[in-house]
């Protein structure tokens, strides 16, 4: 095993979104609300009213999912030319919250930022005791290939502690 690089993401993110997973029946939901999310960036969080959440209030997205705001899109600003961008991040995302219902404490919290140029994908759990780890000796095909497959997809991965919670992120291009 091989383990992630221990770092903060970037300062100064404007939270786009954020999604509670209380089990894997959330997943397919999460996958679907972050390609909205992400497809509807042209220019969340460039407005004065900030990143545009829809509601503030925890409101129901599906079973295992909740949403705590959704992203909304600025007029105009073409900010993803990569059609693949907002898949990627899906799947990205979704592996990170499987590991983290799998090998951490549920809920599992994922949020998307923008930070200039780069869209952050933060998954979190309640686990603060075990520390990501790349398995490489795993065959194909045998699972315990999620962090490989977001470093492969992503920019830069990484994690870090806070006081309540471990959390892996994820840049991707905006």
């Amino acid at each position: 095993m091989t383990a992630l690089p221990a770092s903060a993401p970037y300062d100064g993110a404007v939270e786009l979104g954020r999604w509670t997973v209380d089990d894997y029946h959330g997943l397919r939901h999460l996958r679907t609300a972050l390609r909205r999310a992400v497809e509807e960036v042209g220019g969340a969080g460039s407005s004065a009213d900030g990143p545009g959440y829809a509601d503030g209030n925890a409101a129901s997205a599906g079973e295992g999912l909740r949403s705590a705001g959704e992203g909304s899109a600025g007029p105009g600003s073409g900010l993803l030319d990569e059609d693949d961008v907002a898949e990627r991040i899906a799947v990205v995302a979704t592996e990170l919250a499987t590991n983290a219902l799998r090998h951490g404490r549920p809920p599992v919290e994922v949020r998307l930022s923008r930070v200039g140029e780069r869209l952050v994908l933060d998954a979190s759990d309640h686990d603060l005791r075990a520390e990501p780890q790349f398995d490489v000796e795993r065959p194909l095909g045998q699972g315990g290939l999620g962090l490989l497959l977001a470093r492969t997809f992503a920019i830069e991965v990484g994690w870090y502690r806070d006081a309540a919670a471990k959390h892996v992120w994820a840049s991707f291009p905006a």
